[in-house]
């Protein structure tokens, strides 16, 4: 008596508490139990979420329910206001996962392998679905929630059983070292149109059992809104959340403003659906996928919005899903039975459908075998699905309970499957080609700039760099800046609303870009690759009525990789000798933590440039600088199809006559020029090897210059130590008599 009573205590002191403590510590119990867990099923080579699940169900009714009901009530009342609280949280879960699942989705991955994907996804959902459908008409009546909803509970059950869950197939080929072969593109891939598929099949069955009827014309609206919306979120949607996230990024000065404009526009875009009669689900997973493909999307922001839905709404969302799931039901033999067969169908239809479809898209026995295992993860997705299922009412409490243990168990035998089988494919021929080069390119520069500005002016060094800085953007189809620093004194020559005020350097810029375009549409097109998925080149003009320094400095505020200066004082003349560089310049290059490339004008390149008239010189040194300078000098020969000369200088040997002595001392120049030729071949770049063995570099350059008739010297340059803007003589030297436009490249 007395251990009853002291259980009961709590119960009493429950009475009193207010609603908000409750509610706090439920966040509290399944943020720590889930994040422990979590932790011991990676610790296992498990998925984290396996561990939130089962934390759910431990402190749901299957265990702390049945060990210490007491304790279980004082934590979970059984009142409407404590189960809306939490129920809101997690609706708002189920929103937040699926933006993150939409942003984490990589359709260039399904360009490359769109035949394959296609045919693996499309069997790998209509063979599972099939049985789904068949095994909801043979359900007890026992386990539907009404005998009216029966179709509906069949199309939910089809459609769990159909979806991989992406994010498992991710971390299992990521973890194993997959993520760029052929066949873990695939898998991923696959999953990345069997989800898209599946989110959308939910969203109108959803929309539908929440109708509550099933007829024709309720039917046709929902799917045409559904067409409507997917139609205008990828065609105008794109463009839209990527000028708002921009717009965002540069005018709003709060901390966070880009993610809380992410957080608004996924509720607007889920109260869209809503409207239109499908689930909020798909609002947000098409969110997701825009704000990904936005090219303000750095990787700074997207850690913010994961670690927000890792740390709070994922062990939040799978905790609650668990409470949800009351085991005991197993103890039934026909339940039982019922969760093994549901296993099984899951399994083998997923197995069978993925198989066939990968012998049918072409692949050998291993590859088929290996994307059929990897397609046979649920974890995640199911579990939504579920949850969804049984908040609109077409689920029962026990047949939930299932689906849960079907999603549980696969994903749990899913991965050491997946090791095992993607172990027995090794990388050849063209794909181990491709693996060393994306390694190679990814401890490069160019590839991680994702933003630039190109500041200018009038004169000859803001033709320079507009036209090489857009070229860069159009090769590269990331986002840019063009500063116009001259505005204020062109608004005064020019009536209002004359083209001319605002207009020169961006059409410069645009013209170079749209050189760059049109290049690799026809390289793309003589390869036979579809470049249509990725946004292109976006840019934004702003017109600076400041002085070139602080109008630079306030705008390098919104973020940057990388700059493109031309700007008339970016050499002091007007009789002075031109060998240090402006006020202008030097502030920009102190305050800026990135590259720096400067234009320095000289002869036709700097008055009227076409593409053809570029004809490169890089000098290639082998260090930190020269690389970054070699890898612009390669952007901006692929963005018009010129040429390049790499030159190297080595001072000679001195003190022997042998030739091996020679060739050892010369080696190293070597090595650094066949790299140089290597990144071209590998960016489709023709580079020409030049190796000279002077005293002093500058001559080599100069000699150099007339002999290829170069009209453009790209050099990196960092800067030295003391009073000024110093890059070191021999950039000075350059600076002073080259007679070819120059790009000094400052990181």
């Amino acid at each position: 008596m007395m251990i009853t009573t002291q259980l009961s205590l709590p119960v009493c002191f429950a009475l009193a508490l207010p609603a908000p403590i409750v509610f706090f510590a439920e966040i509290v119990l399944m943020l720590v139990v889930g994040r422990v867990l979590g932790e011991l099923m990676v610790r296992i080579g498990q998925p984290e979420v396996l561990g939130q699940l089962i934390a759910g169900i431990l402190i749901g009714p299957t265990v702390l329910g049945n060990i210490w009901p007491d304790a279980h009530h004082l934590i979970f009342p059984n009142t409407p206001e404590q189960k809306r609280m939490i129920a809101g949280l997690s609706q708002l879960g189920i929103l937040m996962l699926l933006l993150l699942a939409g942003m984490e989705t990589d359709f260039a991955i399904v360009r490359r392998q769109k035949r394959k994907a296609f045919f693996s996804s499309v069997s790998g959902i209509i063979v599972p679905f099939a049985c789904g459908l068949v095994l909801g008409e043979l359900l007890p009546d026992s386990l539907l929630p009404a005998p009216e909803k029966r179709l509906v509970t069949a199309l939910f059950l089809a459609t769990a059983l159909s979806i991989s869950s992406i994010k498992i197939v991710a971390m299992v080929i990521m973890e194993v070292g997959f993520i760029r072969r052929n066949i873990g593109q695939l898998i991923m891939a696959s999953a990345i149109v069997d989800d898209t598929i599946g989110w959308i099949i939910v969203a109108v069955i959803s929309g539908i059992a929440a109708k509550g009827t099933l007829n024709l014309r309720g039917v046709g609206f929902t799917v045409a809104g559904t067409l409507l919306f997917l139609a205008l979120s990828f065609t105008f949607g794109r463009s839209g959340v990527a000028h708002i996230i921009r717009w965002t990024n540069d005018n709003l000065h709060l901390e966070f403003s880009v993610l809380s404009a992410i957080l608004i526009l996924m509720c607007l875009m889920a109260i869209g659906t809503d409207l239109i009669g499908v689930h909020t689900l798909l609002g947000a997973f098409v969110c997701g996928i825009l704000v990904g493909q936005s090219p303000m999307m750095t990787k700074h922001i997207r850690e913010q919005i994961r670690g927000l839905v890792v740390a709070l709404f994922t062990p939040v969302f799978f905790a609650v899903a668990g409470l949800s799931v009351d085991l005991t039901v197993l103890k039934d033999v026909h339940m039982l039975e019922l969760a093994i067969g549901l296993i099984l169908i899951a399994g083998f239809g997923k197995l069978v459908g993925c198989f066939a479809g990968g012998k049918l898209g072409g692949l050998s026995v291993r590859e088929a075998m290996a994307l059929a295992v990897g397609m046979n993860a649920r974890g995640t997705t199911e579990v939504i699905i579920a949850t969804i299922g049984l908040s609109i009412g077409v689920l029962t409490k026990d047949f939930y309970t299932l689906i849960v243990v079907m999603a549980v168990a696969t994903t749990m035998v899913m991965p050491p499957m997946l090791r095992w089988a993607l172990a027995r494919i090794p990388a050849t021929g063209s794909e181990k080609e491709r693996l060393e080069r994306e390694a190679m390119e990814a401890r490069g520069f160019v590839p991680h700039v994702e933003r630039l500005l190109i500041t200018a002016d009038d004169g000859e060094c803001g033709k320079l760099a507009s036209f090489l800085g857009g070229l860069f953007v159009g090769e590269r189809k990331i986002m840019a800046t063009v500063l116009d620093i001259e505005a204020a004194e062109r608004a005064r020559k020019f009536p209002p609303g004359q083209p001319e005020v605002g207009k020169k350097i961006e059409q410069r810029v645009r013209m170079a870009v749209e050189l760059a375009a049109n290049n690799r549409l026809k390289k793309s097109q003589e390869h036979s690759e579809a470049d249509q998925l990725s946004l292109p080149a976006q840019l934004t003009t702003k017109l600076s009525h400041e002085q070139p320094s602080p109008a630079v400095l306030r705008e390098m505020s919104n973020g940057y990789d990388m700059i493109f200066v031309g700007l008339e004082d970016a050499l002091f003349q007007n009789g002075k000798s031109p060998d240090t560089f402006g006020s202008s310049v030097e502030q920009i290059i102190r305050e800026f933590g990135g590259p720096v490339a400067i234009a320095v004008a000289r002869g036709e390149v700097g008055l009227g440039m076409g593409g053809d008239s570029l004809n490169i010189l890089v000098p290639a040194t082998g260090t930190g600088h020269s690389r970054i300078a070699v890898e612009v000098a390669i952007a901006i020969a692929k963005a018009c199809s010129s040429r390049v000369t790499a030159l190297n200088v080595l001072p000679p040997s001195y003190g022997t006559m042998f030739e091996e002595s020679t060739m050892k001392h010369l080696k190293p120049g070597r090595e650094v020029l066949n790299d140089v030729k290597a990144l071209g071949r590998r960016q489709g770049v023709s580079v020409k090897r030049v190796f000279e063995v002077r005293r002093e570099p500058e001559p080599a350059i100069l000699s150099q210059i007339k002999k290829g008739k170069h009209t453009l010297v790209v050099v990196g340059a960092n800067v030295r130590p003391g009073e000024g803007l110093f890059f070191g003589h021999s950039v000075t030297s350059l600076v002073q008599k080259t007679p070819c436009s120059l790009l000094v490249v400052s990181s």
